[in-house]
C-alpha cells in the first residue's frame, strides 16, 4: 500500500511548484519590480518634496506695490507661515492665475475697504492664505478692524482648470509621442516586420521620418478634440494667438516624438520598452508642474527640473494661454524644446537597429 502522507506531498506538489514558479518569472520582470516596489516610494518622496510644506506653512502672499504695501508686508511678517512679496500689480496677478501665488492683496490707505483679497476659492491652500493674512492684519489693528473686500477668482483664465488644461495639453503629446511612437517600432521589430523594411531601398532616416509624421497627426487632433471639449463645457480660452498655441502643439509633438524615437531605437521587447517609457515619463510626470507648480519643489532641484522636455512645452503653453504671452515671450522654453527634439531624433538615427 501506498504512504498516505506520499500521496498527500504529491498532491500538493503541483501547487508548489506553480507557486514558485510565479515568484521566479516575477523576480525575472525588472519592470513589474519597479512598479510594484520602487514606483510607489519615488511617489511619495516627490511629492512629499513639492508638498513638504503645505498647506500649514509656506503659503506665498503677494501685495501689489503702491502706498501702504511696505507696512503691509510689515505686519504679515509676523506670521512665519506666509511668505509675503511685494511686487507690481500685473505681475502679482499673473502670479495668482499661474498657481504661483496663493493670495493677493490690493492694499488703499486712503480707502474703504482698505484691503482687496484675490484668491482661488476652489483651493484649499488659497483659501487658507486669505483667512490666515486677514487674522493678521486684523489683529495688528485692533480696536479698530480695517474693512476688507473679498474677489473671487472665478473668471475664465483664473480658475485652477486654466491652469490645469495646458498641463493636460503637455502630457497628451507626451504619451502620444513616446506610446505612440515607441511602441508601434518595438511591435514591428517583433513582428520581423523590419528586416523587410530593410530589405527595400529605403534610408533609415525615411522611415523613422514617416513614423514621426504620421503620429503627428494622430497626436495633434487628440490634443486639438482636448482643447475643443475645455472650451465647450468648462469654458477654458486662450489670452494669446492660438495660432501661436497650435505652433507649440507641433512643436510638443516633434519634441515627444524623437524621444519616442529614441526609446525604441534599441529596445527587442514590449517589457524592455514600457520599463524605458516609464522611467522616461515618471519625472515629467511628477516635476514638469503638470498638476502645481515646480516651485513647490526645494530650489535646489528646480533648475534640472526646468530642463525637463515637458517643462519648457508647459511653461509656454501656460504663458500664452494664461498670460498671452507672444511668440517672442516664448522663444527660451520654443529653444530648449527644439533641442530636445532635434537631439534625440538625431541620436536615433545615429543608433537605430532594425533587429
Amino acid at each position: 500500500m501506498s504512504n498516505p502522507s506520499v500521496r498527500g506531498d504529491r498532491r500538493h506538489r503541483p501547487f508548489v511548484n506553480l507557486v514558485r514558479a510565479r515568484f521566479r518569472e516575477f523576480s525575472r520582470e525588472p519592470a513589474a519590480i519597479f512598479w510594484v516596489y520602487v514606483f510607489p516610494l519615488i511617489l511619495v518622496v516627490a511629492l512629499g518634496a513639492a508638498f513638504r510644506d503645505r498647506p500649514v506653512s509656506g503659503l506665498t502672499v503677494v501685495v501689489a506695490s503702491g502706498p501702504g504695501a511696505e507696512a503691509t508686508r510689515t505686519v504679515l511678517q509676523r506670521e512665519p507661515r506666509l511668505q509675503t512679496q511685494i511686487v507690481e500689480e500685473d505681475e502679482a496677478y499673473a502670479r495668482l492665475r499661474t498657481g504661483r501665488a496663493d493670495l493677493m492683496i490690493l492694499v488703499d490707505p486712503s480707502a474703504s475697504p482698505q484691503y482687496e483679497y484675490l484668491f482661488d476659492p476652489t483651493q484649499a491652500a488659497s483659501l487658507l492664505a486669505r483667512e490666515m493674512a486677514n487674522g493678521v492684519l486684523q489683529r495688528a489693528t485692533r480696536p479698530d478692524p480695517h474693512a476688507i473686500r473679498d474677489r473671487p477668482m472665478e473668471e475664465p483664465g483664473t480658475r485652477y482648470i486654466d491652469f490645469l488644461v495646458p498641463g493636460l495639453l503637455g502630457l497628451g503629446l507626451l504619451g502620444g509621442g513616446l506610446w505612440g511612437v515607441g511602441y508601434a517600432i518595438v511591435d514591428m521589430r517583433i513582428r520581423k516586420l523590419l528586416k523587410r523594411y530593410l530589405a527595400t531601398p529605403m534610408r533609415r532616416s525615411h522611415f523613422l521620418g514617416a513614423i514621426m509624421a504620421s503620429r503627428l497627426v494622430f497626436t495633434i487632433s487628440e490634443v486639438l478634440l482636448l482643447l475643443i471639449f475645455s472650451r465647450l463645457f468648462f469654458g477654458v480660452t486662450s489670452r494669446g494667438s492660438y495660432g501661436v498655441v497650435a505652433f507649440l502643439i507641433l512643436l510638443g509633438a516633434f519634441q515627444f516624438s524623437g524621444v519616442g524615437l529614441l526609446v525604441a531605437s534599441r529596445a527587442r521587447t514590449i517589457e524592455t520598452l514600457s520599463g524605458l517609457l516609464n522611467a522616461v515619463m515618471l519625472p515629467m510626470w511628477i516635476g514638469s508642474g503638470l498638476f502645481f507648480p515646480i516651485e513647490r519643489f526645494p530650489g535646489m532641484v528646480q533648475p534640472l527640473l526646468r530642463l525637463l522636455p515637458l517643462t519648457p512645452l508647459i511653461a509656454a503653453l501656460r504663458s500664452v494661454m494664461l498670460e498671452g504671452a507672444g511668440l517672442l515671450a516664448v522663444l527660451p522654453e520654443i529653444g530648449l524644446s527644439l533641442v530636445w527634439g532635434l537631439a534625440t531624433f538625431s541620436l536615433a538615427l545615429r543608433i537605430f537597429r532594425w533587429n
